[in-house]
Parts: C-alpha cells; sequence; structure tokens
C-alpha cells in the first residue's frame, strides 16, 4: 500500500488520532464531543483512517514484569550478505517469534535491531539458538540487557494543522 499523503489529513482527524492513540477505549460519543462531531461521523472517520491504514492496530499494551517476562533486550544482528533470498529465512524466523517485540533494518555497522522481551537468560540463550546460531549467513550478533525502561511507547507525534508532516 503506498504511503498515506497526510496533508489529506483535517485537523479533525488529527484530533481524533491524538485521542485513540492516547487510549483508543474512549467511546465514539466522548470523542464527538471532544472534536465538536456527531458520533456517526465520528465513526466514518474511523473507518476511514482505519481502511486508509492510518490505523494499523489497536491493542491493548500490556505490562511484561508483571507477566513474568522482566527480561527486555536489544540485540544487533550483522549479517554476511544482506541480499533479501539470503535473509528471507532470517526475517520469517523473527516475525513469527512472538519474544521479538520490534525488528529493524537499520544503516551502520548492524543490519537489523530487535527489541526482544524475554523472562529469563535461558529463555533468550534458547531464543538465540533458535533465531540466529544456526543461520550461517549470521555473522555475529550483539546483546544489550535494559536496565530500566524509561520510556517505552509507539505514538507517533502528529502534525499540527497547518504545518508540514
Amino acid at each position: 500500500m503506498p504511503p498515506h499523503d497526510p496533508s489529506s489529513l483535517d485537523s479533525i482527524d488529527l484530533a481524533i488520532l491524538d485521542i485513540l492513540q492516547r487510549d483508543n477505549t474512549v467511546p465514539q460519543r466522548a470523542i464527538a464531543q471532544a472534536v465538536h462531531l456527531s458520533a456517526p461521523a465520528v465513526q466514518r472517520r474511523i473507518q476511514r483512517l482505519r481502511e486508509s491504514g492510518v490505523i494499523r492496530a489497536e491493542v491493548a499494551v500490556l505490562d511484561a514484569v508483571k507477566l513474568g517476562r522482566p527480561l527486555t533486550l536489544t540485540v544487533e544482528v550483522h549479517v554476511h550478505d544482506e541480499h533479501p533470498l539470503r535473509t528471507a529465512g532470517l526475517r520469517a524466523r523473527i516475525a513469527a517469534e512472538p519474544a521479538v517485540q520490534q525488528c529493524y533494518a537499520i544503516t551502520g555497522e548492524a543490519d537489523y535491531l530487535l527489541i526482544i522481551n524475554v523472562a529469563s537468560m535461558a529463555d533468550y540463550d534458547a531464543l538465540a539458538e533458535r533465531l540466529l546460531r544456526g543461520d550461517d549467513n549470521v555473522r555475529r550478533f550483539r546483546t544489550s540487557v535494559a536496565l530500566a525502561c524509561l520510556k517505552v511507547g509507539l505514538q507517533v507525534p502528529l502534525p499540527q494543522q497547518g504545518t508540514p508532516a
């Protein structure tokens, strides 16, 4: 799908998105009051934003520590060959692995950056074995353990109406 044109979003769309990305359980009637529209008009706008892909998902954010998964790690993965045919297996394993919360193909010294959440270092060792150690295209990987969480979120800064995105 081509990128959505941010200029097609008006101030009401941006206000709705701001509310939803902070708390998507806000009732549509409350959103309607906040943006000075009717609830059916807000519902149509939200549906359009979903269909266009601007709203990609609506999820609950869970507390990993309270669920027994206190370790967050970042893993820099270096490969020998970045060709899509050589990295397809690695990418598929990463995409299928629930412990990988995020994965980015990056520039610089490493080729991929993974954000991983596990219950223990033994779990991480098993995950590294499954994902990385058996792949002859993985040259090396470097793991860092997060000592504290200072901020976590997926909120996208929204443009102000009338300013470039």
